[in-house]
């Protein structure tokens, strides 16, 4: 894992991509290949897992996550589903719609939190 990421990065805006590895916005330029990672390392991090893949003979296509990985993503998941429960409640009972716009605000930083894998 990165270890010099950000607990929390900016959206990405229209037009960007997130990192395939860490989440981040990856500028994607005006012309050439759309790049996939927002940094060297985080390419040099994908491409290390993909040769230990191989060297398991594991399907390409396999993500292999360590146990506080899995727990961090497992947490941020069920935030998401809180997050989509609560707002779903205020709809129902009729909230305001000051307050739906900023519930409505958490449950897309809580959807973008829940995409990375790391």
């Amino acid at each position: 894992m990165d270890t010099d990421a950000p607990a929390d990065h900016p959206p990405p805006r229209r037009g960007e991509a997130s990192c395939a590895w860490c989440g981040r916005p990856v500028d994607e330029g005006h012309t050439g290949r759309r790049r996939r990672y927002c940094r060297r390392s985080c390419r040099q991090r994908a491409y290390e897992q993909r040769q230990s893949l191989r060297v398991r003979e594991l399907p390409e296509g396999t993500v292999v996550l360590s146990e506080a990985e899995s727990t961090d993503l497992m947490d941020r998941m069920f935030q998401l589903r809180c997050a989509c429960e609560d707002l779903h409640t205020a709809i129902l009972e009729g909230e305001d719609a000051t307050e739906l716009s900023r519930m409505s605000g958490d449950l897309v930083a809580a959807a973008r939190r829940a995409e990375r894998l790391r």
